[in-house]
């Protein structure tokens, strides 16, 4: 049955961003679950200071989840990174990149991690051999993350759902951990995610502030389009001599 309103989507819904004054505008809205972010966002907004930059994230968020990334390419110091990020607060999801940037795998990590109580978001995912792989590393007593880069997939000419699936199957041995839609391409990806069974979808501002648009009136959104047009070839004072 179609959805006819947001607010009855039964996905978690986790804002992805790194502009404070965008997340503390979403930390007002109680249909925003959590918060991820990752260097590449915060390097878009002018951060400079990740410590300062966090801090000040998690003072805006309240209790809601938190996923931090870490940034360093070798195991030890990433290991190192994870357990102060997780340090900050109860809330906080240390994001772990299912490789680092050579290909070597981050399962032992992972799973030294997971063993030791840290709650991880594990990222970067885009096969099912890699959700195979974390969710043989995750401790079953763990809360946890799994990113699924759904929109990556589809960029490639996949259709994301059958994986997504396959996923949530996979992970069903690991009860704490929740399967995660992420990098959306468009608001529809939030009602496949939905309609699959992901308990998280990560959206940025820009796709969250279309929410409202989900059950409306397709005959009224084509009127509005018409009107669109109109007003705006009016505005623009355009004309076609002897057309009048």
């Amino acid at each position: 049955m179609p959805l006819t309103r947001f607010q009855d989507l039964k996905v978690k819904l986790f804002a992805d961003g790194a502009d404070l004054a965008s997340i503390a505008d979403l930390a007002a809205k109680p249909y925003i679950a959590g918060f991820t972010t990752n260097p590449t966002l915060m390097r878009k907004s002018g951060v400079s200071d990740y410590v300062a930059f966090a801090h000040e994230m998690l003072g805006i968020v309240g209790g809601r989840p938190v996923s931090f990334e870490v940034f360093a390419d070798d195991l030890d110091t990433m290991k190192a990174q994870a357990r102060t990020i997780a340090s900050w607060g109860p809330n906080v999801y240390v994001k772990i990149p299912v490789t680092n940037s050579e290909g070597v795998s981050c399962a032992p990590l992972i799973a030294e991690l997971s063993a030791q109580g840290v709650q991880l978001n594990v990222t970067a995912i885009l096969t099912l051999d890699q959700v195979q792989m974390v969710a043989g590393a995750l401790d079953p007593a763990t809360p946890a993350v799994v990113s699924v880069f759904a929109g990556r997939i589809a960029d490639a000419g996949v259709d994301p759902m059958g994986v997504m699936a396959d996923a949530l199957g996979i992970l069903a041995r690991r009860p704490k951990a929740e399967l995660l839609w992420a990098s959306p391409r468009e608001l529809f990806n939030v009602v496949q995610a939905d309609a699959v069974g992901c308990q998280i979808i990560t959206v940025p501002p820009d796709l969250l502030g279309k929410l409202p648009l989900i059950g409306k009136n397709l005959t009224a959104y084509s009127l509005e389009t018409v009107q669109m047009f109109r007003r705006d070839a009016v505005a623009a004072g355009y004309d076609i001599p002897g057309t009048a």
